[in-house]
């Protein structure tokens, strides 16, 4: 085992290996239906008899230069086939990011049940692109796939791009730029990234957008400019890259892992509640991470592992016995549930007051609050930007306090432990005379320094714009300690974690008794 293995092995308190004696059959042709070839790495574990094959397949270096993981599964019992999507890694073709995944993804499968090392039982499991390529195929793949473990990932790809109706810009003109980079030898590679920083600053503020892939890059991105040209969610573009629809059709057993701060989360959680509402018995695990969190990644690689061995081998010592199992941010516990959320959980309205408060009884009768935008200064996101691949910019509470274009409301100090278990929701009464408007909904526990922590986050883009205009907001699990304080923020935008909107304009939130806004709380009962 490679030095890299054996540290990633005991960071992320690996079962024992089975063997160590693994071979590689390496650069495997696979032909897809239009004559296109893809690479795949086939790993071997010796001396074990039939196992089952773990599918991994990736437009990332994963068989190329991340390839120990592979080895890691093989040891612990598995054949594994590792598969290098269009365009990557020596596979032919153009690089097309999630549309192509399915009938690909159905392609490796038929050719992989004609191999003699294939018995027939199959388990997929992988984060961020390598689960979705997991759903592209799991409705399809009928009895011979038996589990599977889809991590910080979504089944539909336009949920993640286009959280809320509006681009989820940093992260995915950042997530062009490293799969553009990606195959450059390793110093390369990390100084491209640090030293792209200014460009893709550049290119977040570029108009069109269109464009942004030629300064960020320097060369055109024809995904990018797709997902651009297709932003309506009814537009039947979308149609190849979206299998939320066959989700509760999934027979395999999986267990989800996501990260509080993920930015696939939202869509994690409605591929488990379908699965849930089907009766499949899906498993959740949710840490206080972000996607590129390492310990994520190594809370995936480890949950993957022991799911797989379970439905897989028959060795069940390593599930635990509630199938959920969450953070409690703000408590800094770990929970243990039947489902998410719980049942007891209720909703609590918290209602938007005059002159900044925030309090459980309605409003009284009074003037709405005024909330200017200017898409020439945009809001910012007050988040700390994506590891690596973000845009250099100041984060966190600071870059919100001063500006003009920010509402405000707090509470007083809660007198009792308030827990948050689910998803948040804000109920806003609106007026604006724009085309199109974006509404950025920020809830934060203030403790007694006067401190703010993040709970949770949301925004939707609304054309045309609604009275009443509701904003789900990020998952959450969370305890608001006795003697704080709940803060809101609304602003009209958040740049460049999403795209600036265009219409520039005020908008007046209401908060009087006919038009109570408020943002209503998942309380723990």
């Amino acid at each position: 085992m490679s030095i890299a293995g054996r540290i990633l092995a005991r960071q992320a308190k690996l079962p024992p290996a089975e063997t160590r004696t693994v071979t590689v059959d390496r650069d495997l042709p696979i032909t897809m239906p239009d004559g296109v070839i893809l690479l795949a790495d086939h790993y071997a574990p010796q001396g074990l008899g039939e196992r089952p094959t773990v599918m991994i397949r990736s437009v990332y270096t994963d068989r190329t230069k991340g390839s120990f993981v592979a080895k890691l599964i093989a040891e612990r019992g598995f054949h594994v086939l590792i598969v290098s999507g269009r365009g990557t890694c020596g596979s032919g073709g153009t690089l097309d990011p999630f549309a192509s995944e399915r009938d690909d993804g159905l392609a490796v499968l038929a050719w992989l049940k004609q191999q003699p090392w294939f018995n027939g039982v199959l388990g997929t499991t992988g984060a961020s692109y390598l689960g979705f390529t997991q759903w592209a195929i799991a409705d399809a793949a009928g009895p011979t796939l038996q589990a599977m473990s889809t991590q910080l990932t979504s089944s539909d790809f336009r949920s993640m791009i286009y959280p809320g109706d509006a681009l989820s810009l940093e992260i995915f003109l950042g997530w062009a730029y490293v799969v553009h980079h990606q195959e450059r030898p390793l110093l390369s590679y990390l100084y491209a990234l640090v030293s792209g920083t200014r460009r893709r600053t550049a290119a977040a503020r570029h108009l069109p957008l269109a464009e942004a892939d030629e300064i960020a890059l320097g060369a055109v991105a024809p995904h990018w400019r797709e997902w651009l040209d297709h932003g309506q969610a009814d537009d039947p573009w979308w149609t190849r890259s979206d299998h939320s629809g066959r989700v509760a059709a999934v027979t395999a057993p999986n267990h989800l892992v996501g990260g509080w701060r993920d930015f696939m989360l939202p869509a994690l959680i409605r591929d488990y509640q379908e699965l849930h509402r089907a009766g499949r018995k899906p498993y959740l695990t949710i840490g206080p991470w972000h996607h590129w969190d390492t310990q994520a990644s190594l809370t995936s690689v480890r949950e993957g592992l022991l799911w797989l061995r379970a439905q897989l081998l028959g060795d069940r010592t390593g599930l635990r016995d509630k199938p959920v199992r969450i953070h409690l941010d703000g408590a800094g516990e770990w929970l243990d549930l039947d489902s998410y959320p719980p049942p007891e959980v209720q909703p609590r309205p918290w209602h938007l007051q005059p002159g900044g408060g925030l309090a459980t009884a309605g409003p009284p009768e009074s003037q709405p609050d005024r909330l200017a935008y200017d898409p020439a200064n945009p809001t910012p996101d007050p988040e700390l930007p994506p590891r690596l691949m973000g845009i250099k910019r100041a984060h966190g509470d600071r870059v919100l306090r001063d500006r003009t274009d920010v509402l405000t409301y707090t509470s007083e100090p809660l007198a009792a432990d308030l827990d948050a278990i689910g998803v948040p929701r804000a109920i806003l009464h609106v007026s604006s005379d724009a085309a199109s408007a974006d509404f950025y909904v920020r809830i934060c526990d203030v403790a007694p320094s006067g401190k703010a922590t993040y709970v949770t986050d949301g925004l939707q883009r609304f054309a045309p714009v609604p009275a009443c205009a509701e904003v789900e907001l990020w998952p959450t699990a969370y305890r608001i300690r006795r003697g704080h304080r709940i803060r809101v923020q609304i602003t009209a935008g958040a740049f460049p974690r999403w795209d600036r909107n265009p219409a520039a304009g005020t908008r007046l939130l209401h908060h009087d008794p006919v038009r109570p806004s408020a943002v209503v709380l998942p309380i723990l009962e």
